[in-house]
């Protein structure tokens, strides 16, 4: 695999995470966690879009009614980009203050699928997997976990990955994509700071998880049975998440994050926290599922 990096854009983020393609509007979002905001790329004129929170926005999805699904701190917010408008769906953890909403995505059953992390340090197991339907309920999915990422689902919708960033580990859970009920669980992968703890991930046409090893400034793809197809180097020492996106689905494109400065480094860094463009990969992504609101 022969790849080539560059910025897809010049503007940089303190957290820029969960690259999410609309194929309906032709728009590139993502979030910056700590920005406290959501942009939105469009594909065709590079022009950007930008929405304001009142916390940290860990991940959103998109809805089947041209909403979005936003995890705000420990609230879960129905929000609509053309109006600005917000409506209350539920609240996650409000009795875990050091807790809050991370990655999340939409599965093929139409639920948000959303787990927690940790932020004090050092990390403690206090952190959950849930899944949110449209009525607001929330089901806890996996606890014990310290920061909760890499949600993907196979190209059939039979096989539901998770992460947890800190031991490394990734899991494979059996899963029914009509219901969302999930089955028996393997470990697909264990990484560690060497290798890429895993942060966010995407599935494209072949199966293959791509993860964004953060601990390691690469992005690693995995082939369906676990092994290691590739590792790419990125430009930046902690790339955050993948995205399949444009019209056809063929551009790559990853997240990161800009660690705390070094006052004693006198290089600076001017590309993290930038979104850059992976070409040469060979492969296409999967249509983003919605959020199913009745």
């Amino acid at each position: 695999m022969s790849t080539s990096v560059s910025r897809l854009i010049d503007t940089t983020y303190q957290l820029a995470e969960c690259p999410t393609w609309d194929e309906r509007t032709g728009r590139l979002f993502w979030t910056d966690i700590q920005g406290r905001a959501i942009h939105a790329l469009e594909w065709a004129t590079r022009e950007i879009h930008t929405w304001t929170f009142e916390n940290e926005v860990g991940s959103f999805g998109l809805t089947d009614d041209d909403r979005l699904v936003v995890a705000v701190w420990n609230k879960i917010v129905l929000f609509d980009p053309q109006t600005g408008t917000q409506e209350l769906l539920a609240m996650v953890e409000t009795d875990l203050p050091q807790t809050r909403l991370n990655d999340g995505k939409i599965g093929p059953d139409g639920a948000y699928w959303v787990g927690t992390m940790d932020t004090s340090s050092p990390r403690e197991p206090v952190a959950s997997l849930y899944r949110v339907d449209g009525k607001g309920d929330v089901e806890e999915i996996r606890d014990g976990l310290q920061v909760s990422n890499g949600l993907a689902w196979s190209p059939d919708g039979t096989t539901m990955y998770h992460a947890d960033s800190s031991p490394g580990w990734i899991e494979a859970y059996v899963f029914d994509p009509q219901t969302g009920g999930i089955g028996t669980k393997m470990l697909f992968a264990q990484q560690t700071n060497e290798s890429g703890r895993p942060d966010g991930a995407t599935i494209d046409v072949d199966g293959n998880y791509w993860s964004a090893g953060v601990s390691a400034g690469i992005l690693n793809c995995f082939a369906p049975d676990g092994s290691l197809n590739a590792s790419i180097e990125m430009p930046v020492p902690k790339p955050t998440m993948p995205c399949f996106c444009g019209p056809d689905l063929d551009q790559l494109v990853v997240t990161s994050l800009k660690p705390p400065t070094d006052p004693l480094d006198q290089e600076a860094d001017l590309q993290s926290g930038g979104l850059f463009l992976v070409e040469g990969h060979g492969t296409r992504g999967l249509p983003t599922y919605r959020f199913r609101t009745d």
